[in-house]
């Protein structure tokens, strides 16, 4: 990260973030490795393993399972940092230790707790979480995913998509109803062991983020323990709204990440290219899409540091994160299409990585909640 001003504001434990990770990513995943592992779509375990080993992975969880109990705000910085270097691997951490993982220390039992957590901060586990299904995706409240109780087991029935990392995880946690008229009230969470019969994965493939893609989940009849049960029955929808705000946090701050190498890889290019007997970013048109770029950046980040230590305060921001992760995301796509207009013909060729950024990106906008519902919840935040 070379604009000067990257640390300000920060404390000496999250400047130490910034230093320790980058070298850590850059041997553990090359850069030259990266676009072949994107070609073949292979899952970056060796990176992965190396957070796990260096102790990233437990950054947001408790001392007692081993993690260190970081702040948001170094959640956030961490984040930024690892999507600096990749936002798919910044995505792969994310699905494990946020989006599934605080589901476990939220709503596991001790006993639930004390199985997944410490394999899950060694790098052993691996988890997704289940939610999207072929007819509902924003509207969580519609799942037809359904859970049957039978004795001390419950029976899950239904399919999920778009799930990001379910074929390298070892378990899910699946949002299924278990009352299914009661709309977001009938909602339970239940961890599910991905190697339990009637669970089936099928790969999917996107426009991006290919090495860590997509999946269908199908569940034939699982049966679960009711010991795996998540919070309680039809509970859910607490479960899963109370790690919202936190997800909107992490989604911003890898866009932040991932614009800020957008930039630094632009730069590195126009800095060397000539037109016209002269360097390209000499000339204002291409100065001024820098200019828009670092604008985006910075703003952007400004308004995700806000945000983190607006929940290190105790504070609930709803509206102020849904805001962060519009100006993110929306910033980070455009962010990548300048990237390539910068690049010309060389950022649309997939020899360059630009072009992986631009497809990276993308999604940004849809997952994590679509920039069209974050304007909804701010307008309702309004009282509009």
């Amino acid at each position: 990260m070379k604009r000067p001003t990257a640390d300000f504001g920060l404390t000496g434990e999250q400047k130490m973030i910034r230093e320790s990770v980058l070298p850590l990513l850059e041997k553990a995943l090359p850069r030259d490795r990266i676009q072949q592992m994107d070609e073949e779509r292979q899952f970056p375990f060796e990176a992965y393993q190396a957070l796990a080993d260096a102790g990233w992975i437990g950054l947001p969880h408790e001392q007692e399972y081993g993690g260190s109990g970081g702040s948001y705000k170094d959640l956030a910085v961490f984040v930024e940092t690892a999507a600096y270097h990749n936002a798919q691997l910044a995505s792969a951490y994310l699905t494990t230790v946020i989006y599934g993982g605080m589901q476990i220390k939220h709503g596991a039992s001790p006993e639930l707790k004390a199985q997944i957590l410490p394999g899950m901060i060694a790098g052993d586990i691996r988890l997704a979480l289940c939610i999207t299904e072929p007819e509902t995706g924003s509207d969580v409240a519609s799942i037809r995913t359904r859970a049957v109780q039978e004795g001390d087991d419950y029976v899950i029935t239904g399919q999920k998509v778009y799930i990001t990392c379910a074929h390298v995880a070892h378990h899910l946690v699946v949002a299924t109803k278990t009352d299914p008229n009661a709309g977001h009230k009938g909602i339970t969470l239940f961890l599910v062991d991905v190697r339990s019969p009637g669970v089936t994965i099928r790969p999917l493939k996107g426009l991006g983020r290919r090495m860590i893609h997509t999946n269908e989940v199908y569940f034939d009849n699982v049966r679960v323990p009711a010991s795996r049960m998540l919070g309680n029955k039809n509970d859910g929808w607490r479960g899963l709204m109370r790690g919202l705000n936190l997800e909107r946090l992490c989604l911003s701050a890898s866009a932040c990440g991932n614009m800020m190498k957008i930039i630094d890889y632009a730069r590195d290019f126009a800095v060397e290219r000539k037109q016209f007997g002269q360097r390209i970013t000499s000339y204002q048109a291409i100065a001024h899409k820098f200019a828009d770029m670092q604008i985006m950046a910075e703003s952007a980040r400004v308004m995700t540091h806000r945000v983190a230590d607006m929940l290190d305060a105790g504070e609930s921001p709803t509206m102020e994160t849904a805001i962060c992760k519009v100006l993110a995301t929306e910033n980070n796509s455009r962010c990548a299409d300048i990237g390539i207009q910068i690049m010309g013909g060389a950022g649309y060729m997939m020899e360059y990585e630009m072009q992986m950024y631009f497809r990276d990106a993308r999604v940004g906008t849809i997952g994590g909640g679509t920039s069209e519902i974050m304007r909804s919840i701010i307008a309702k935040q309004m009282e509009l």
